[in-house]
């Protein structure tokens, strides 16, 4: 079965002032449909980023490749699989 990452530019605005900017970021992803707004979600967990006020993720390629283990993606062992049944 296929894997999939983003590769991406991110800008994080915090809450408590400054912000972070990265390019050609890469998260796992769980299949290839996500939206902008999960790819920042999951960058923004893979950091373990606090007080994020808004994550804008732009230059947005999805591509076939492993997962290296995101935090907070589909690959992590602390996240609950989608679609699975307790």
């Amino acid at each position: 079965m296929p894997e999939y990452r983003a590769v991406f530019d991110a800008t994080i605005t915090f809450s408590n002032e400054g912000g972070l900017q990265a390019q050609r970021f890469r998260v796992d992803l769980p299949d290839p449909n996500v939206s902008h707004e999960e790819i920042a979600r999951l960058f923004v967990t893979s950091l373990d980023l606090l007080m994020t006020e808004s994550a804008i993720v732009s230059n947005v390629q999805i591509i076939e490749e492993p997962h290296k283990g995101t935090r907070g993606g589909p690959s992590d062992p602390r996240t609950p699989a989608t679609g699975s049944r307790p």
